[in-house]
């Protein structure tokens, strides 16, 4: 007499939910640990805009204005789309430095979670969400303090905030790839903030024009994500003159950087979760 397997419908209904949705599942997931944290990321999130722009437009930019400004705009005006760039790529390298090795080393909650239906593509897309809800309502902050300081148009300050999400998807699954193959924390984690995202904040074209770097530094700028989502920037909020050669360029830097972090990220995750 053959064995019959009896499947409990509800059961199977919620594994195929989780099959399709799991991603979704996992932002609800991170969401619940930055709530922890709520408290500091408004401080920051609302100090930082506040602090930036007084600090460089009554301090070095009363300086470079006196020299009538950069590309034909007030120095703040020039800066301002990058510090919102500069912002987004911060915060975005902090979440997937600590977040993934975390996930993997202290928490091991992806290894819980691949106790599940869940992917690890649905786990390492889902994880880049819930970034980008931290991210979006930092670069808010941003475009409101650029409406009371009256910088650049305001509906072109709007358009920072999808060129910042872009970034943010960029510099956050390059980071996930590197960190999610690390498996001890011997201080090499902090390395990306002190030797990668300062150093690419500092040669972008952040604070001045890349063009007058020295030429052996200027590649630095030409393979940085900051440069390509800051000069989309300027171009969407003063209207900075930037071709549409130019503009596919960036864009189509960004959004491979995204991809190619993503489809690594995917296959380091298979690799530990799964073997």
């Amino acid at each position: 007499m053959s064995a019959t397997r009896v499947v409990d419908s509800g059961k199977a209904a919620d594994a195929g939910r989780v099959r399709l949705l799991g991603w979704w599942a996992v932002v609800e997931y991170r969401l619940c640990i930055l709530r922890a944290f709520l408290p500091s990321i408004l401080l920051i999130a609302v100090g930082s805009p506040i602090l930036y722009l007084l600090g460089l437009g009554a301090g070095l930019g009363v300086l470079v204005d006196g020299g009538k400004g950069i590309e034909g705009v007030d120095y703040l005006t020039f800066v301002a789309p990058a510090l919102v760039m500069a912002t987004a790529m911060q915060a975005s390298a902090q979440e997937n430095t600590f977040g993934v090795f975390g996930g993997f080393k202290w928490s091991n909650s992806f290894t819980a979670m691949r106790l599940t239906p869940i992917s690890p593509a649905q786990m390492a897309l889902g994880f880049q969400v819930s970034v980008l809800a931290r991210v979006i309502p930092v670069m808010g902050f941003y475009i409101v303090m650029l409406w009371i300081f009256r910088i650049g148009n305001p509906l072109g300050a709007l358009a920072l905030i999808p060129i910042g999400a872009l970034l943010s998807l960029a510099a956050g699954f390059a980071v996930m790839a590197w960190v999610s193959t690390q498996k001890d924390d011997r201080g090499q984690l902090s390395f990306i903030d002190r030797f990668v995202i300062v150093p690419l904040t500092l040669f972008s074209g952040t604070y001045f024009p890349l063009e007058t770097l020295p030429g052996y530094l200027q590649p630095i700028g030409w393979i940085s994500p900051l440069w390509h989502a800051s000069e989309l920037g300027r171009g969407a909020l003063y209207g900075a003159p930037i071709g549409p050669a130019m503009t596919a360029v960036h864009l189509g830097f960004l959004a491979a950087l995204a991809c190619v972090g993503c489809w690594l990220s995917v296959g380091t995750f298979r690799r530990r979760l799964d073997d």
